[in-house]
């Protein structure tokens, strides 16, 4: 199953679907997470070593974004796990940041959760992605508390309701 959509700047039109990811996408996935600009400085260590494994992949609805035009390089993802209801991981790759692909990400993923039947889907962000979360209508849910040691600061929670309006 894939979708295709235009982003914002400079997307519109380019040839980008979104997937279902399988266990060869792995160690793309691995490498835009640890080596995402988000998480440099005082984050870095959310995410140092951080690894998602075939299996990972196999046991949760995780997606890709990836361009048709430069030989299906990655754009971004999304994981999401439906019980409990929870949008476990969302990246986009650095230099696609403002293009819209996070927006397709997030369309596509409350259409996945509507198909599981779920009313509403919890996300921890990164504080920095809390911006990003509250423009696409997410509701302030409180807060997660510091887990120690790798991550050392409170984190925004939101909530996406997915339900047909």
């Amino acid at each position: 199953m894939g979708s295709r959509g235009a982003g914002a700047r400079g997307r519109a039109g380019a040839g980008v679907t979104i997937r279902r990811a399988v266990a060869r996408d792995a160690k793309r996935i691995s490498r835009m997470v640890r080596g995402s600009g988000a998480y440099e400085g005082l984050y870095a260590s959310a995410v140092d070593g951080y690894r998602v494994g075939p299996d990972y992949v196999e046991a949760h609805r995780v997606f890709v974004a990836v361009d048709d035009e430069r030989d299906g390089r990655l754009l971004g993802f999304y994981s999401l796990v439906v019980d409990p209801p929870e949008l476990d991981l969302m990246f986009v790759a650095d230099q696609e940041q403002g293009a819209g692909i996070g927006r397709l990400l997030m369309e596509h993923m409350r259409e996945e959760a509507r198909r599981a039947g779920l009313a509403r889907v919890r996300v921890v962000s990164h504080p920095p992605a809390a911006g990003f979360y509250r423009s696409m209508g997410a509701r302030p849910g409180g807060t997660e508390p510091a887990n120690p040691p790798g991550v050392r600061w409170e984190r925004p929670v939101f909530v996406i309701d997915v339900a047909e309006e």
